[in-house]
């Protein structure tokens, strides 16, 4: 992995977006925050809906506050989440995170205390498939 960004400042947007997650159902929030190639984070929470299909994970939401923002690539990422298991991105996030990151680009999974584990994007979605794949 690259060197450590600044994970104080990624915790503290993830942890503040984690408090403001919409999660009537299961109760279970998230948050997250990226470092973008611009130097700025951008945090982004859950969202649920009633209707369970449609509603957005925290890492959807801070790539679209990202893209909103006008930065085009994550250097790092955080995720937060409680509970005794890791909540690292599920696989639909991870491919989001896919085409806006390289496979040295490092994820850090939170809980309330703090760091808990640290991961490359390839370490968490080996052999992706990406915008380079794709014909020009």
């Amino acid at each position: 992995m690259t060197a450590d960004p600044d994970l104080d400042a990624l915790f503290a947007a993830a942890k503040a977006a984690q408090q403001r997650a919409y999660a009537p159902y299961s109760r279970f929030k998230v948050g997250a925050a990226i470092l973008a190639d611009d130097g700025a984070v951008y945090p982004g929470c859950n969202v649920e809906n009633a209707a369970y299909p449609v509603g957005a994970c925290a890492e959807a939401g801070a790539i679209s506050a990202m893209i909103a923002g006008g930065a085009r690539a994550i250097r790092a990422i955080l995720v937060l989440g409680d509970g005794a298991e890791l909540v690292t991105p599920c696989g639909a996030c991870r491919q989001r995170i896919r085409e806006f990151a390289a496979p040295e680009t490092p994820i850090a999974i939170a809980g309330s205390e703090g760091i808990r584990a640290r991961f490359s994007l390839a370490e968490l979605l080996p052999a992706s498939f990406g915008p380079a794949n794709l014909p020009t």
